[in-house]
């Protein structure tokens, strides 16, 4: 072996892929960390190594393999950028087989898959592992048939855990960096298992390794996809934070697990389903409008529309596909972005919605929040981010609440058609946008106006925004 190293850093230092100081130790130190690399990811067999030529040789081959599959300047070196490659995190599983499906195209035979969570990280709440765990099962159930389930006793089908170095698979984690997790194809026992390295520090965001990120590529694995080499799939071997607000699937991770499950079940809407309304009906009214991030959301019936701005694509969903234990007929709605919160109201209960995920504890009686007995729903709400008061409008007036000290103003409720000069007498949704104006909806109408001058600026359409 000592032979073998020596003629590699030779042959390293000769090609001028990797100078060397006056001193052999870190050329020494590369050359034996991209043997174990190319050990664990793309089959290189020490035991074939006995003579120098064919040592040589078979070493080469294997760089050469790995960088086209990352897509490197094929060389057979260890040059500055396949090193810098293989010390990225990346996912334990192998490599080798460049398929988009593991050898032999494992895929369980059932649709609907168990999963559970052995132990949790203390790097973050519970809620959130759990919130992320499930929202990376979702990316891949929107695109196939598959339904995921979470059991909290007994064995499931796909079993996660957090761990460190060695952990009982005979597959040992290597501490901070490198191998950041793993997971095993479908199968009885470790079949399907994902195992999350404990010395990385886990997040929902983009500090750290981002849980949600890691565990929908682990899933992938799961479901018996092995590794792409397009560098836009998240089946790619090596980790990259993308915001996972903005997270899709590739068109290569789709390709690769609709070939082991097909597409999803797509049955046409029954006509009571249908929206009342289409999006371009010059009728058409709103139950209630929200900003949610960078998209604004229209509600209706059971039903919701939802656009960015700036874009010219409308998308409309049923309620209950993004929220399953909310009701429909949404009757208020408004944002607090700077906290990453949604209120949402029916009747005299309101709801608070969290990075798009219904919180617990709720719903909570709007009276709670100081309204008299004799409210028995709101009909509008909106969020003031300048002067942090949310404005709540119930017939033909208006009521504020102070969000810093979660207080209702004292002097209301005031009349509509006073405090806000051409709106009323009644209000069917309001949105704030950042450029300082209001929009309310009255039916088919919608009025612009400015916050600051306390003046309508426009009339349009309600559904203006669907480019109609």
């Amino acid at each position: 072996m000592k032979c073998l190293l020596l003629i590699l850093v030779l042959q390293v230092s000769a090609s001028g892929a990797l100078p060397l100081n006056n001193s052999t130790g870190p050329a020494e130190t590369d050359v034996l960390f991209s043997q174990r690399y190319l050990e664990n990811f793309y089959d290189l067999k020490t035991e074939k190594m006995t003579k120098m030529k064919v040592d040589t040789h078979f070493m080469e081959e294997k760089i050469r393999e790995m960088q086209q599959f990352f897509g490197l300047q094929v060389t057979g070196q260890l040059d500055t950028s396949t090193l810098e490659t293989m010390h990225l995190p990346r996912c334990g599983v192998p490599d080798a087989h460049h398929f988009s499906t593991m050898p032999g195209r494992r895929a369980w035979n059932k649709r609907s898959i168990t999963y559970r969570i052995n132990n949790y990280t203390p790097d973050m709440r519970h809620e959130d592992v759990d919130y992320a765990i499930e929202k990376a099962f979702q990316a891949w159930s929107n695109v196939t048939p598959l339904k995921f389930r979470k059991i909290n006793m007994g064995e499931a089908d796909i079993m996660i855990r957090f761990a460190r170095r060695a952990h009982g698979d005979y597959d040992a984690f290597d501490g901070s960096g490198g191998v950041i997790a793993h997971a095993f194809g479908p199968a009885p026992g470790l079949g399907g298992d994902a195992h999350f390295d404990e010395d990385e520090f886990w997040t929902k965001n983009y500090r750290g390794t981002n849980l949600f990120l890691v565990a929908v590529h682990e899933f992938g694995h799961s479901l018996g996809l092995g590794h792409s080499n397009d560098k836009n799939a998240i089946m790619f071997p090596t980790y990259s934070y993308v915001d996972p607000n903005r997270f899709r699937l590739s068109d290569d991770d789709i390709r690769g697990i609709q070939s082991l499950y097909g597409g999803p079940e797509r049955q046409p809407m029954p006509n009571p389903d249908r929206p009342k309304s289409d999006m371009c009906d010059p009728d058409l009214s709103f139950d209630a409008v929200t900003t949610v991030g960078d998209k604004i959301f229209f509600f209706k019936d059971k039903f919701f529309w939802w656009k960015v701005p700036e874009r010219p694509e409308t998308s409309t969903s049923l309620l209950s596909s993004l929220w399953p234990t909310l009701p429909s007929g949404i009757q208020a709605a408004y944002e607090i972005a700077a906290r990453n919160q949604v209120f949402l109201f029916k009747d005299d209960k309101y709801w608070l919605i969290s990075y798009l995920r219904p919180q617990p504890n709720y719903p909570k009686s709007i009276h709670s929040l100081g309204f008299p007995d004799s409210v028995k729903k709101i009909d509008a709400a909106v969020f003031n981010p300048l002067h942090h008061k949310t404005y709540f409008f119930v017939d033909d007036q208006y009521w504020r609440y102070d969000e810093r000290r979660q207080f209702m103003d004292p002097g209301y409720p005031r009349l509509i058609t006073k405090y806000f000069p051409g709106i009323g007498p009644k209000v069917d949704a309001v949105f704030y946008s950042e450029n300082r104006y209001y929009y309310f909806f009255q039916g088919p109408t919608q009025f612009e106006y400015d916050s600051l001058y306390h003046r309508v600026t426009k009339i349009m359409k309600s559904n203006s925004w669907f480019g109609c």
